[in-house]
């Protein structure tokens, strides 16, 4: 995106440092240098503040960005619904193999299913980074700011009902390496 391009060339145009602008817009430096950087995008709640401090229309603002967006919003939602149906499919064999792996393969099925446990893991890990790099929320924001609508109720509690999903998936793949380490623990202490 070049909105990280634009923002640079207005804050040095009126000779703003990042800690300055940082302050007008109540984020921090580190925030401030990552839009720069296109390490992350803007809220529109900062996009309409930029463009009063900067004294320029959104659409100066964001300019080019819009049309990207709606391409990359359409693909991130595809690609973060292939993931997510192959993370619920992992999580459904690890719950249904549970079982029948520790009772039938004794040793060897615990080592299959925390070996089946890590890969569900690494993809729910590959998810959230997937998700926190390309924010398909605020692009939903802008583009539909920008087309004179906003988000439906439903929509903004749909992606907040989002986020506390993932923290409670959090807590629960915790709850389960915490549950698997204690279980090697007793079967290693049972061995010797």
């Amino acid at each position: 995106m070049d909105i990280g391009l634009r923002l640079k060339k207005y804050r040095e145009q009126y000779n703003i440092s990042q800690d300055e602008l940082a302050l007008k817009v109540f984020v921090s430096r580190q925030t401030i240098s990552n839009w720069e950087n296109d390490k992350s995008y803007l809220d529109i709640k900062s996009l309409t503040m930029l463009s009063n401090i900067f004294n320029v229309s959104l659409d100066d603002l964001i300019k080019g960005d819009i049309e990207r967006m709606r391409t990359i919003d359409n693909e991130k939602v595809r690609i973060l619904n292939i993931m997510s149906t192959i993370f619920l499919i992992e999580m459904l064999t690890l719950t249904i193999s549970a079982y029948p792996l520790f009772k039938l393969l004794d040793t060897i099925g615990i080592i299959i299913w925390i070996l089946l446990f890590l890969i569900t893991l690494v993809t729910a890990t590959f998810i959230e980074k997937f998700k926190k790099k390309n924010d398909i929320q605020t692009y939903k924001e802008i583009i539909a700011f920008v087309d004179g609508k906003t988000l439906s109720y439903d929509e903004t509690q749909q992606e907040i009902g989002k986020r506390i999903y993932q923290k409670i998936l959090y807590a629960v793949i915790v709850g389960i390496i915490s549950l698997i380490i204690c279980l090697v623990v007793i079967f290693i202490a049972n061995k010797i």
